[in-house]
């Protein structure tokens, strides 16, 4: 487990609510877990990374590309990861210094196996069991957050945008948040008010998937960008890669490993000619482009980028991105008071306390949702009748 030094215990004996977030992104290595007080503007108190056992992240690779006999795989990670779920909550809970009675409900987003906003009947599976998280800790679990704006039309994803106007929107300014995960996306918070985003395409995924496959399993990822660092792009390989048909689409548009995995990746690995370092160094290139290529979506230009997820770790990304987007700042958004690697894990607290409240917790302009939605499904906790009796209570 990674700790981190964001520990806030100012104001932890206010009536605000405590919610724990929990993530695991589209390259399945770690469970992000955030504490979060909540009121007029959330605050986070306490953050934390949990390594995925290894016994489980293959697997869940294994099971997001088809293949067979994926129900009884499915049906068995979905328990065995609701455990690893809820082992990484408690133990972040006693690492903060609380108990589990502290917390008023858990935000799961659950790992993506799937992800078909436009298949003939729309759907979106994450797994990850509510029902054993909250069995599990005791405490009144909300998940399985994107299927109702897949019901109302829209594409399920991206769904941070909503929080991230709660937590970086500033009046008069038009600021850009860039989540570079698995996969990349990015939210317009306009200084009118106005909120949009959209899924850029790539994020980390590709880069990863290489460093497995160049490395036979060492490395799951390349350091700080170093080896791609030390390579050349292949302008040729990245012409071929910018013609993929999703960064053409206007938004509302997600993404997942069913666009970028392993066929995108093949491909860089397999082109002529290059060396290992020219293909990581093509593949950062490709994601740094497809972000660079985004901004034709958006309103404006932005004037300040704030950068967040596990890219934040790949300097060689940054500094590529700072000099593409000059001359609008780049930093992370630990210098708007919330550090990077926990932001998504916020976001999923803040989304389960709209559920709780009854409250939309989406932006049908983001999603293309014919309206906005509550979405989350409740796995009551033994919490569950005095959570019910103390919303009424809670103040923002």
């Amino acid at each position: 487990m990674t700790l981190h030094p964001f520990i806030g215990y100012a104001g932890l004996m206010s009536e605000a609510p405590l919610f724990l977030g929990l993530m695991s992104g589209t390259s399945c290595d770690g469970i992000d877990t955030a504490i979060v007080r909540m009121g007029e503007k959330p605050e986070l108190v306490y953050f934390c990374e949990s390594h995925m056992p290894e016994k489980l992240r293959e697997p869940v690779l294994r099971l997001a590309a088809p293949g067979l006999n994926e129900i009884d795989a499915m049906g068995e990670l979905h328990h065995a990861l609701g455990i690893a779920f809820a082992k990484a909550a408690l133990s972040g809970i006693d690492q903060a210094g609380l108990k589990p009675s502290d917390i008023a409900a858990i935000g799961s987003h659950g790992q993506t196996i799937r992800h078909r906003p436009q298949a003939r009947h729309p759907f979106t599976v994450q797994i990850g069991c509510a029902s054993t998280i909250a069995e599990k800790t005791g405490i009144t679990t909300i998940a399985d957050f994107r299927s109702r704006d897949i019901a109302a039309g829209g594409q399920g994803a991206p769904l941070v945008p909503f929080a991230h106007r709660m937590l970086f929107g500033e009046a008069g300014k038009n600021i850009a948040v860039l989540n570079i995960g698995g996969i990349a996306n990015l939210t317009w918070l306009g200084s009118d008010g106005h909120t949009s985003g959209f899924d850029t395409g790539p994020g980390n995924m590709l880069m990863d998937g290489l460093m497995l496959s160049l490395s036979d399993g060492r490395h799951a990822f390349d350091a700080a960008g170093e080896l791609a660092a030390s390579g050349k792009v292949c302008n040729a390989l990245l012409d071929k890669l910018m013609l993929h048909q999703f960064l053409k689409k206007s938004p509302p548009k997600s993404t997942g490993r069913e666009d970028f995995g392993d066929d995108i990746r093949d491909v860089i690995l397999f082109h002529p000619g290059i060396s290992d370092a020219d293909r990581l160094a093509t593949a950062a290139a490709f994601t740094v482009n497809s972000i660079v290529d985004a901004v034709r979506f958006l309103p404006a230009a932005p004037g300040r980028w704030l950068v967040c997820g596990g890219g934040v770790r790949n300097a060689h990304l940054l500094a590529m991105l700072g000099e593409r987007l000059a001359p609008a700042e780049v930093a992370s958004t630990h210098a708007a008071g919330l550090p990077a690697e926990a932001v998504e894990a916020v976001c999923f607290a803040i989304l389960a306390e709209q559920t709780l409240r009854g409250e939309a917790n989406t932006i049908a302009e983001v999603t293309g949702a014919a309206h906005p939605v509550c979405g989350g499904m409740i796995a009551p906790g033994r919490n569950w009748p005095a959570l019910l009796a103390s919303i009424p209570q809670w103040t923002r």
